[in-house]
């Protein structure tokens, strides 16, 4: 892999890559020693590689970074950073969200390795396969690091879990259709029906709809 510390691998039902040291890899030396180029995520000190997504979720995935982008940019919100963005969980895990936004008070957790700190929405897209034991340790890291809203959407039950953090822990709302509205993102909204419309609605006519106005 032409990386400065000799790797290892083993085949479970993914692959993980373990240092020859066998000492568990922090995150620091993790966003050093791979790049965006590195479809990775750290995972108590082991570097796993995540499994190749569907078209289905690389659609929705590009659909929903481009509306909530442009969104946050016109309305100067914050910042929207994709799946090749490692967010910091503890000092030997990692984890790269399909979708991270962080408001424009925080962007100083955005450095150049990675995220340091707590993103304020993080979007998961759960495919069919997808193993449910690899969704639920993303869900116990994010909620770990108190993530104040999570989206989990579901393309094979087509369906959105939304997790918000309240006062006594994390409050859950399943959404299989109506208008799913952001409160950390100050306005925005999509439709939940959207999110499972095959082809996806035309991005510039969804942005204006969320907008209000023309662009």
């Amino acid at each position: 892999m032409g990386r400065s510390v000799a790797l290892a691998e083993t085949r479970e039902e993914r692959t993980l890559l373990l240092p020859l040291t066998l000492r568990p890899l922090t995150f620091e030396e993790f966003v050093r020693l791979f790049g965006e180029d590195d479809d990775v995520e750290l995972v108590d000190g082991m570097v796993v590689q995540r499994v190749a997504a569907r078209d289905i979720h690389e659609d929705l995935q590009g659909w929903l970074l481009s509306i909530l982008r442009v969104y946050s940019e016109a309305k100067g919100l914050g910042i929207v950073r994709g799946s090749r963005t490692a967010v910091k969980i503890t000092e030997h895990r990692g984890r790269l969200p399909d979708i991270v936004f962080v408001r424009k008070e925080n962007v100083h957790i955005v450095q150049e390795d990675g995220i340091f700190g707590t993103p304020d929405l993080v979007v998961e897209i759960w495919s069919p396969g997808d193993r449910l034991s690899d969704m639920l340790a993303k869900e116990a890291d994010y909620k770990s690091i108190g993530v104040p809203e999570i989206w989990l959407v579901d393309l094979q039950r087509k369906q959105v879990r939304v997790l918000r953090k309240g006062r006594e822990g994390y409050e859950e709302k399943v959404m299989r259709k109506g208008v799913l509205r952001s409160e950390v993102v100050e306005g925005f909204w999509v439709k939940v029906e959207w999110l499972f419309k095959r082809p996806l609605p035309n991005v510039i006519e969804a942005l204006q709809k969320v907008l209000g106005r023309k662009i």
